[in-house]
């Protein structure tokens, strides 16, 4: 500034100009954060790979104890971070292909088999099942049939069906309890392939859901009603098959890209659509899903909404 401004204006002003100039300015958001996909690795906060594991995985989670629950196509791990191997399910020979593993609330984990007899599994710590639940995919098509099923607060499940173009509500008993269409016009209907991925129950009762090869992910009210989307005219184009998606304690939104093989495959975006942290690191690259783990030091509270 210059000296005559200074001379002419209080100093609690200048003070006062200066705190807001600083307030206005917050800091650089930094992540550290699990990737699965073609590889597979926590990195952290400065970008330095802390954990690296077998690639090929297509979902999992960093458990509360700190070890990863991760589940590859045809089987589960849970993994300490000195690779040791605590925790193991193997795809069942009647089925193909095996989509999404949870660690539940009650201690069981959680499987999705995909093929002739696709099925939603709870298996206890022995790796013996307790529970199966035989889902509707409307489809014969093995690797579309699901993907990221979870267990939800009132022990019902979410699982996205992609050529159903639905995400049903299973109760335990097998019965569908509701179901949220994924192909209406506003969304580009069929053509455009709105193929649900992701589904996350919010606090609010609402889903979030990654649409596939529509680029773009939605929230839907109970209704089924649109609230909330972000599509690649909002970011640049830098939507590449979105698959993995999280809501993050903020309100804002992290999308990962299935289909960058370089370059911004990961994109967190604000309610209201601002780019406000990306990722390009080499080891994101094709990013099947994800969990943030800390934001600026401080770890996501809860069980991740992902």
């Amino acid at each position: 500034m210059h000296s005559s401004f200074f001379k002419l204006t209080p100093l609690w002003a200048v003070f006062g100009m200066m705190a807001s100039a600083i307030a206005a300015d917050p800091p650089a958001i930094r992540h550290s954060y699990l990737v699965m996909g073609g590889k597979t690795a926590i990195i952290s906060e400065d970008g330095t790979a802390v954990w690296e594991y077998q690639g090929g995985t297509r979902d999992g989670f960093v458990l509360p104890n700190g070890n990863i629950l991760l589940a590859w196509s045809d089987h589960v791990e849970e993994v300490t971070r000195g690779k040791e191997i605590v925790f193991s399910y193997k795809l069942d020979k009647a089925n193909e292909e095996i989509g999404t593993t949870q660690r539940l609330y009650n201690g069981n984990t959680l499987v999705t088999e995909l093929g002739a007899k696709p099925r939603l599994l709870e298996v206890n710590a022995k790796a013996e099942i307790v529970h199966e639940l035989t889902l509707q995919p409307e489809t014969d098509n093995t690797h579309m049939q699901t993907r990221m099923a979870r267990q939800l607060k009132n022990g019902n499940y979410l699982v996205p069906h992609l050529l159903a173009f639905a995400i049903k509500e299973y109760r335990p008993d097998g019965q569908v309890l509701a179901t949220l269409k994924t192909d209406p016009q506003e969304l580009g209907g069929r053509a455009a392939e709105p193929w649900p991925f992701t589904a996350i129950r919010l606090d609010n009762g609402n889903t979030l859901a990654s649409l596939t090869h529509s680029n773009q992910v939605v929230e839907l009210n109970q209704k089924g009603e649109v609230v909330w989307k972000i599509t690649n005219a909002d970011v640049n184009g830098l939507f590449k098959d979105p698959c993995g998606s999280q809501r993050l304690a903020n309100g804002n939104t992290v999308i990962g890209s299935h289909a960058a093989s370089t370059g911004i495959s990961m994109v967190e975006v604000s309610p209201d659509k601002k780019i406000v942290w990306s990722s390009d690191h080499p080891l994101a690259a094709g990013v099947h899903h994800f969990q943030i783990l800390t934001t600026n030091g401080k770890s996501e509270p809860g069980m991740p909404l992902k």
